[in-house]
């Protein structure tokens, strides 16, 4: 039974988080590793309302800030080779990343 490697990447900055996968896609292919992915999750929104002072005497005026966090999970087989490369991909400062063994 093959192991596989799962890449899980989440950023706020959905541009950045592709630029990476693609990385990673790229140097899977060229290895000729079998990939499953990139799966997109659900983006999470995180909406604070934040209530605006008034000037003077009027009605309640709030403005809503959003964050998005944008998910992919990535499954890879196991290579040691293809790993070392993944491994020195440049990951930007607002992308996360996450590699987990599976069995």
């Amino acid at each position: 039974m093959a192991s596989k490697v799962r890449i899980r990447l989440w950023s706020t900055d959905v541009e950045k988080l592709n630029y990476v996968v693609n990385q990673i896609v790229d140097i899977a292919k060229r290895a000729g590793v079998e990939i499953s992915g990139p799966v997109p999750l659900p983006t999470k929104r995180l909406v604070i309302p934040i209530l605006r002072p008034t000037h003077g005497e009027g009605t309640k005026v709030y403005e809503k800030w959003e964050m998005r966090i944008h998910k992919r999970i990535i499954d890879i087989a196991a290579n040691e080779r293809v790993m070392r490369q993944i491994m020195r991909v440049r990951v930007p400062e607002d992308v996360y990343i996450e590699i987990e063994l599976m069995r």
